[in-house]
């Protein structure tokens, strides 16, 4: 399946009380057991700075901003920082970071790493030949691309992006990454709406998913 149509969402909705998410799932094939103490100072820093805007984008809903902790340059830290103390041991190939907001987290991570970055991309984004993975909304569908031949056969890959909510997105870029028979890490995001159970579509696919920060939402 090369190249395709349409947008792309997922940064949605949220609300009140964040707390550090102590205990993310792990499935096979990796168990990684670095991770940050639930009482670590940086979680509560990187919770607290993500701002919460009621009604938006649509009424009814506590959206959780994110951007409020990119303009704090300590809690921004934090988030690479601790993305790479878990995965600094995991011989990782390549970090993969979805649009938008994923892109941001994942090429620091990268960096740091000192591993490659590949962005997955909206529709008609990316300049050369493209494989992509389409999945579904709650009104039609979306889909996702990368470049062919820059995730390739073996590649250990860590997936990354801002929220996990209803899980769309990310079960669309493990389906990507399998496609091309890459060998996937884990999947990773600052902040987890465990109350719309994306997590759960994770499991079935043997993918395991850390997150820093709960907030609880339906």
């Amino acid at each position: 399946e090369i190249s395709a149509p349409p947008p792309h969402p997922e940064s949605t909705a949220a609300a009140p009380a964040a707390a550090p998410n102590p205990n993310p799932s792990r499935h096979p094939p990796y168990h990684i057991t670095v991770m940050p103490p639930a009482d670590d100072p940086r979680l509560r820093h990187i919770s607290d700075s993500i701002r919460s805007i009621p009604n938006w984008p649509k009424e009814g809903i506590l959206f959780q901003d994110i951007t409020t902790t990119l303009l704090d340059p300590v809690a921004f830290g934090h988030c690479v920082d601790i993305l790479y103390e878990r995965y600094k041991d995991q011989k990782v190939d390549v970090v993969a970071g979805f649009e938008a907001r994923g892109l941001i987290f994942g090429a620091p991570l990268a960096l740091r790493l000192k591993c490659a970055f590949v962005p997955l991309r909206k529709p008609k984004k990316l300049p050369g030949e493209t494989i992509g993975e389409e999945y579904t909304l709650e009104y039609g569908s979306d889909r996702i691309e990368m470049h062919v031949g820059h995730v390739k056969e073996g590649n250990r890959v860590v997936l990354v992006d801002d929220l996990i909510a209803t899980g769309g997105t990310m079960v669309a870029g493990i389906k990507l990454m399998k496609k091309v028979k890459a060998d996937i890490v884990e999947a990773a995001c600052i902040l987890e709406l465990p109350l719309l159970k994306g997590k759960d579509k994770l499991v079935e696919h043997q993918v395991g998913l850390y997150t820093m920060v709960e907030k609880d939402v339906l």
